[in-house]
């Protein structure tokens, strides 16, 4: 939402999925707060910068109730740094993972975040137009190629992931195999092939058809980043 001109969408569109995002920061909260020490390193730093972003979060829908765009960009970025520094802390590095191996999981925290990120809310702003389809194509063009590129650069750090995987462990079995072609179809492939569509549909101009389209995106990238996260748990490198 910050990457998305004020002056082309009505204010209503952040504030209203500020609330969405003060409602998901206060569930990451709950689970953190339920958790074991033992399932989040730095679990009480992670508690409150989950607190802090569901604050933020309620304070930004304040903030552009009052029509103040500049203040409400602003909390938006903030809202955004404290989720990656949360994400970035409850992260468990294996202990022989190397500097390589660390930075990729880095890069894999903020293209996966990324990717889900853009994804979802080029969804929420093809279906705000149906609220106000007086609003011009621009902003949702902008996230759609925003989209393709977070493809593009996951599709580029799972491909040098994988490819030392295979170097350093030699080539996986016929399962693991199977959910990586799934994880690949689904969520870099096929979600770019969705971004593709959705850009045509617009030329048209369709916005409920494009909407329609990026639902299935959000699909295919949350079932693509939960494959991925399965696939990657134990390994050194993002897959």
């Amino acid at each position: 939402m910050g990457v998305t001109p004020p002056k082309l969408v009505t204010s209503g569109f952040y504030r209203v999925h500020l609330w969405v995002l003060m409602g998901l920061n206060t569930l990451a909260s709950l689970a953190v707060f339920s958790s074991v020490e033992e399932d989040y390193p730095n679990r009480s730093i992670v508690f409150g910068l989950a607190i802090i972003a569901a604050v933020l979060s309620f304070v930004g829908s304040v903030v552009w109730l009052y029509e103040k765009p500049r203040a409400g960009i602003l909390v938006l970025y903030l809202v955004a740094l404290a989720s990656l520094l949360a994400a970035g802390l409850a992260t468990k590095l294996p202990e022989i993972v190397s500097d390589r191996g660390a930075a990729l999981v880095i890069l894999d925290l903020v293209s996966g975040g990324l990717l889900l990120g853009v994804t979802l809310s080029a969804m929420l702003l093809g279906h705000w137009y149906l609220n106000t389809p007086t609003m011009k194509l621009v902003p949702l063009q902008r996230l759609v190629l925003f989209m393709a590129g977070a493809i593009i650069a996951r599709t580029i750090l799972c491909a040098i992931g994988l490819s030392i995987h295979i170097q350093d462990q030699g080539s996986p079995d016929a399962t693991m195999w199977a959910f990586i072609t799934l994880r690949w179809l689904s969520g870099l492939l096929g979600t770019l092939m969705l971004a593709w569509l959705t850009w045509n549909t617009l030329k048209i101009p369709n916005t409920q058809s494009a909407t329609g389209i990026l639902y299935a995106g959000v699909i295919l990238a949350f079932v693509g980043e939960l494959v991925s996260q399965l696939l990657s748990v134990g390994e050194l490198y993002p897959l």
